[in-house]
């Protein structure tokens, strides 16, 4: 009886080994995709959530700046690319010291016509916050 625990217990641990061994190679061979080019210019769209209604702004985005359309209002903003996936935005005409501030962008994955992104005031690690941007030409 104590042989056949014992050849129980190892069965089962071969299995879970097994499984884990399995487990581990899927993860581990996941590729997040980060075609961060194809985003460099083009029109795109973003939507967010302001004081509880979803707002939408439109914007632009040639070599070296982005125009944003949002709520009827035209914004310039200078982009420079640090790298292939992340750029830092710097509004042409501030109307506040909030808008002085420049805006770093992280594109952590791309999809077809799309990407998610993470974004902050630079410097400011501690609220960043992230979103998704849908190309729509």
């Amino acid at each position: 009886m104590k042989m056949d625990l014992l050849m129980y217990i190892s069965q089962k641990n071969k299995l879970n080994r097994i499984f884990y061994l399995s487990i581990f190679l899927f993860i581990s061979c996941y590729n997040v995709s980060r075609n961060c080019k194809e985003f460099h210019q083009g029109e795109f769209i973003f939507k967010s959530i302001i004081n509880g209604e979803i707002k939408t702004s439109r914007f632009i985005r040639e070599k070296n700046f982005e125009f944003e359309i949002f709520e009827n209002k035209i914004d310039t903003a200078k982009i420079k690319w640090v790298n292939d996936c992340e750029c830092i935005l710097t509004k042409l005409n501030p109307k506040s010291n909030q808008e002085k501030r420049p805006i770093q962008i992280k594109i952590l994955y791309t999809e077809k016509e799309s990407y998610v992104f993470e974004y902050s005031l630079v410097g400011d690690l501690k609220n960043k916050r992230k979103g998704k941007i849908i190309k729509i030409k």
